[in-house]
C-alpha cells in the first residue's frame, strides 16, 4: 500500500482545482495519507480530506497534541527534544513523515523553506515528489537532483538566499548531487561485473590443448 505525504506552504489558504483533483485521485486509489498539523496548507488539506470523507489519514505532530486535526483522525506523535516551537522542533515531525512516505504531493508558494525541505528529505530517501507551484499553477515532478535544481531556479534571489540561510539549501543540493554521482558509479561497476560474469567463454578456453 502506498503512503502519500501531503503538505504545503503556510501561506497557502486555498487548494487549486488541479490539486484537488490529484488528492481525489489519491483517495480513489485507497492510498494511505499522512499530513501535518500546521496552519495554512496543512489545515486546508485536512479540511478538503474531511469534506471528501477520507478515512485513511494520519496526522503527524511534534509533541503531544496536534494544532489541527479537522477529521479527528489518528495522530502520530513525534518525540523531539528540541526547544518547543523552534524550527528543529517542528522539523522532527517533517522528517518522520518523509521516512514514512512513499511519495509526496506538495503545494508550494515558491518561497517556503519548510515545503522545500520536505521535497529534499523525500529525495534524499530516493522518493519522488509532485510539487504544485501556486504562482505558475503548474505541477513539477521531482525525480532527481536535476529536477530539484530546476525547481529552485524558479525562486527569487532573495527567497533563495533565505533558503540558504535557513535550511542550508545549496549544501544540501550539493550533497544530493554527490550521492547521485556515487550511486551512478556503483551501478556502473555492478553492471560491468554482471556483464563479465555472463559473457560466453572464448572457444580456446574450453578446448583442451
Amino acid at each position: 500500500m502506498t503512503t502519500v505525504f501531503l503538505a504545503g506552504s503556510i501561506k497557502i489558504r486555498h487548494l487549486h482545482d488541479d490539486v484537488q483533483v490529484r488528492i481525489m485521485n489519491i483517495l480513489s486509489m485507497n492510498d494511505d495519507v499522512i499530513v501535518g498539523d500546521a496552519d495554512g496548507a496543512d489545515r486546508v488539506i485536512q479540511q478538503f480530506l474531511f469534506d471528501q470523507g477520507a478515512r485513511k489519514v494520519t496526522v503527524y505532530c511534534s509533541g503531544d497534541l496536534p494544532r489541527n486535526n479537522v477529521g479527528g483522525w489518528p495522530v502520530c506523535q513525534v518525540t523531539t527534544y528540541h526547544a518547543k516551537h523552534s524550527r528543529a522542533y517542528f522539523t522532527a515531525k517533517d522528517v518522520a513523515m518523509a521516512n514514512a512516505a512513499d511519495l509526496g504531493l506538495m503545494v508550494w508558494d515558491g518561497m517556503s523553506t519548510g515545503t522545500l525541505s520536505n521535497v529534499i528529505e523525500l529525495l534524499a530517501r530516493k522518493r519522488h515528489s509532485l510539487v504544485f507551484i501556486s504562482k505558475d499553477q503548474q505541477f513539477h515532478r521531482i525525480l532527481s537532483v536535476n529536477d530539484l535544481q530546476a525547481l529552485v531556479a524558479r525562486m527569487a534571489s532573495a527567497a533563495r538566499a533565505k533558503a540558504d540561510t535557513k535550511i542550508a539549501l545549496s549544501s544540501r543540493i550539493e550533497s544530493l548531487r554527490s550521492r547521485a554521482m556515487q550511486d551512478n558509479i556503483l551501478a556502473l561497476r555492478a553492471a560491468r561485473s554482471d556483464s563479465s560474469r555472463l559473457a560466453p567463454l572464448e572457444p580456446d578456453s574450453v578446448v583442451p590443448s
